[in-house]
């Protein structure tokens, strides 16, 4: 398969050209089983140029000294937690020092309230079990286990929603390297290389707690939202347009203004004031994350390729930021008429999303969408 027949690349395949061209630039020294420097892994993430003008575009905009730091656990011997509230590029980081780290960011584990023991240690082919008996060749490993083997990274989505008794089976692998399979009387220990990047998300605190025992064998990196309007608009600017090439959207790479309204308007109600300061906001219910104004710009983009004249504007970003702030169909509703009344309508330059956000409301599309 090639980055051209999929919808969406790993990492591994969609930079590919990249990650080549810092390996072969970085005379740093590499830890065991690394395709790169850990200065490498840095510069794969934040962006850079090389000495021979290859341009590293950047995968993660926010503070170098925390990525640093996420790098740096990595090489030690305990794993990695990203921590933060939705949107804030835990996932995304993941997959990519995962893909600098060791060529391969497929090896996950998605936790859930229905995850098993099964999907972090081993499960069994049962007609081979059957048939055979217990045996390696009847064996299915996690990716947590294939990780160990081949001295790989291993990502663990959602640690949080995870049920504790199963969260506790990745404790005996982080503190001993290792992963009995007592049916086989086999002990698997992991190679150099092996490690664990895990995400949790800060609004699941308290689903299913990690206990101190599992916390003690992370080093837990808070991601922030976007610290700076700026930031933000940058992010949501290069993801929308990423979106639009990879599901071929007949429209145009959505404009800077209208990226930013969209944020703007994010970043306020979140913040439950206006930018200046000067108004008190209420806050919806929903998040308001970056990757929802992802979804929104990308929303907009496929309605004006599809339906309009190829060009982004308010009509076509209506529906989608209804869609994003109204979780709650009485609460949200309240929120957000309060905030159309007294800050959309209120900027000239707004009038035209006022309008059409406004259609929207009229035409029932509150009520029915919430």
């Amino acid at each position: 398969m090639t980055t051209e027949t999929v919808l969406r690349p790993a990492a591994e395949q969609q930079y590919a050209a990249e990650l080549a061209a810092l390996a072969a630039a970085d005379d740093r020294p590499r830890p065991p089983r690394w395709n790169m420097s850990p200065q490498a892994v840095v510069t794969y993430v934040l962006g850079g140029t090389l000495p021979d003008g290859t341009v590293i575009t950047p995968k993660y905009v926010g503070s170098r000294r925390l990525v640093e730091v996420a790098v740096g656990t990595l090489v030690t011997d305990r794993a990695l937690l990203l921590v933060g509230v939705p949107g804030t590029a835990k996932s995304w980081l993941s997959e990519h020092l995962a893909a600098a780290v060791s060529g391969n960011s497929t090896l996950v584990v998605q936790g859930t309230a229905g995850t098993s023991e099964e999907s972090v240690r081993y499960g069994w082919n049962y007609a081979r079990l059957i048939s055979e008996g217990p045996s390696e060749a009847a064996l299915v490993p996690s990716p947590v286990l294939r990780a160990m083997q081949t001295g790989a990274v291993a990502r663990v989505e959602e640690l949080s929603r995870m049920p504790a008794e199963v969260q506790d089976s990745f404790i005996t692998i982080l503190s001993e390297k290792a992963l009995p399979v007592p049916e086989l009387n086999l002990h698997v220990q992991a190679v150099p290389g092996f490690t664990v990047i895990a995400t949790a998300n800060d609004r699941d605190r308290g689903v299913n707690q990690m206990s101190s025992a599992l916390a003690r064998r992370f080093n837990t990196v808070v991601l922030p939202p976007p610290a700076t309007e700026d930031d933000e608009v940058q992010i949501v600017t290069s993801r929308a347009s990423q979106l639009g090439r990879a599901l071929q959207l007949p429209a145009e790479p959505p404009a800077l203004d209208e990226v930013r309204r969209v944020v703007r308007i994010f970043r306020e109600l979140r913040n439950g004031s206006t930018v200046d300061g000067r108004t008190q906001l209420k806050k919806p219910s929903g998040s308001l994350s970056t990757a929802e104004a992802i979804s929104v710009i990308a929303g907009g983009m496929a309605q004006a390729g599809h339906f309009g004249d190829g060009t982004l504007g308010a009509d076509e970003l209506a529906s989608g930021l209804l869609g994003a702030v109204i979780k709650d169909r009485v609460s949200d509703s309240a929120v957000w008429r309060e905030y159309l009344e007294a800050v959309v309508k209120e900027r000239a330059e707004w009038r035209d999303l006022y309008r059409a956000c406004q259609d929207l409301d009229t035409s029932g599309y509150t009520v029915s969408g919430a």
